[in-house]
């Protein structure tokens, strides 16, 4: 008997949702058969339509399937996937989405595989693709992106193997080496790795609670050579900053008046239940504009896209692409194509999402609220640290619990000036379970006067 009562939403999803968690839980086990659907309607007081689309959505994620008169059978179980042999990935320090339970990402991604795989065309996706990527992908993102309010179609839109792969593409196309870009003072060190391999100096700009402060980006740009800006601008790593709309539009006012160009790594975007408009919607012209599928389902995915400011200058980019990574995965590119196509994005999007605020009420219980900055939607949090705080000894006490934390000087641009700080990952692998247990280190190695007492744990 699935329970519903705590369920939000359509009848239909609710039981579908419970199933999925006792799937999770082992309450449900490979090869179990569920109970038939007329029999479960009358259970539960509804409409046997009701619980029919509930076992088809179930179905359609790869969790269940049918055998006929037989009925429906648990395909997908947590324990079925630890028989395969990959183990659980070790902390490498990386920021990555919580895992969704029930195994549903493995679930959705195998059974459009499966459907792809069985259309007439479905050998072209184990072949070479276009430059720039597949059209129907390119055609995605741009519909994706111009729901967001950012013009454009899918000639100025590339499809990426990832994020990462985009930010070495603009820089190449778009920058010189010794340009100066403008940052924060801590930044994520995929893109100070790629400002090194160019040759970019970055330019550091005064922040606040939002991240870049206008006003100092003006007087920068004034007093100096600033060519470009790199922006985070919902949910920052590390810092979490995320800027208001008043915040973006001034931005990109700024960049209009000095003829900067902006490069908006809006990894996170999607996330917000409630997605604000892109600085690209405010400064078309002169932004390149990243969405990448890894920080907001999976990064094992590798699929990003890459909106350009004009064609000329997107087309021109598939070079730098092919150079680097030839293209994107083309099956991971159709997958995600097709979760778009039937909602399927939507919904493990919004799974991601409340796994991540599950995640985050844990890390206000066992640390405190006050005590770390967030996003509601996000899955890291920024700690600053009391002064005479060790962030080294902090991280290498934390490690052999699978908690992935990383100083603040990883981050830094000016190291040397750095105040204390850890930015923590409460996504990835890692169960809830040891999570707590790490949260629970971390307030005790986080608090007041507990510099003395690591070497204790």
């Amino acid at each position: 008997m699935p329970d519903i009562a705590a369920v939000p939403g359509p009848k239909y999803l609710a039981i579908a949702e419970a199933l999925a968690r006792d799937i999770q839980a082992g309450s449900l086990t490979g090869g179990m058969r569920l109970p038939p659907q007329r029999s479960l309607a009358e259970a539960l007081g509804v409409d046997l339509t009701t619980v029919t689309r509930a076992y088809g959505e179930v179905r359609r994620l790869g969790l269940i399937e049918g055998d006929g008169r037989r009925g429906s059978f648990v395909r997908q179980t947590a324990a079925d996937a630890a028989k395969t042999g990959h183990g659980e990935p070790g902390d490498t320090g990386m920021n990555a989405p919580p895992e969704i339970a029930g195994g549903r990402m493995a679930a959705a991604f195998r059974h459009s595989v499966e459907t792809l795989s069985g259309r007439p065309d479905g050998a072209a996706l184990f072949q070479y693709q276009p430059s720039g990527g597949m059209v129907a992908a390119r055609k995605a993102g741009a519909d994706l992106l111009n729901a967001r309010g950012i013009p454009c179609h899918e000639d100025t839109v590339v499809v990426t193997a990832g994020g990462q792969h985009a930010l070495h593409a603009i820089v190449s196309a778009a920058l010189q080496p010794a340009d100066a870009v403008a940052v924060g003072s801590f930044v994520y060190p995929g893109f100070q790795a790629v400002a090194r391999r160019y040759g970019l100096r970055l330019a550091i700009i005064a922040s606040d609670a939002e991240g870049l402060i206008p006003e100092a980006l003006d007087v920068a740009c004034a007093q100096g050579d600033v060519r470009a800006i790199y922006v985070v601008p919902t949910n920052d790593n590390p810092t979490t900053a995320t800027m208001r709309v008043e915040r973006r539009q001034a931005l990109a006012a700024i960049a209009e008046r000095h003829g900067l160009t902006i490069i908006e790594d809006d990894a996170y975007g999607l996330l917000r239940e409630r997605p604000l408009p892109p600085i690209a919607s405010f400064a078309p012209d002169r932004t390149w504009h990243i969405a990448s599928v890894s920080k907001i389902l999976s990064p094992g995915l590798r699929v990003a896209w890459l909106r350009a400011p004009a064609v000329a200058q997107a087309w021109g980019l598939a070079g730098e692409l092919h150079e680097t990574a030839i293209m994107a995965p083309p099956l991971n590119a159709a997958v995600v194509v097709d979760w778009i196509g039937t909602g399927v994005f939507e919904q493990l999007i919004g799974a991601v999402r409340a796994e991540a605020r599950t995640r985050l009420s844990l890390a206000a219980e066992f640390l405190g609220p006050d005590s770390f900055h967030y996003q509601p939607e996000g899955y890291h949090i920024w700690m600053r640290l009391h002064a005479d705080a060790n962030p080294g000894e902090i991280v290498n006490a934390l490690r052999p619990h699978g908690l992935s934390v990383v100083g603040g000087e990883a981050f830094a641009v000016d190291r040397a000036t750095a105040p204390p700080a850890l930015r923590v990952s409460i996504g990835g692998t890692i169960s809830r379970d040891r999570l707590e247990r790490g949260l629970r280190l971390l307030g005790a190695l986080t608090a007041p006067g507990a510099t003395g007492k690591i070497s204790l744990v």
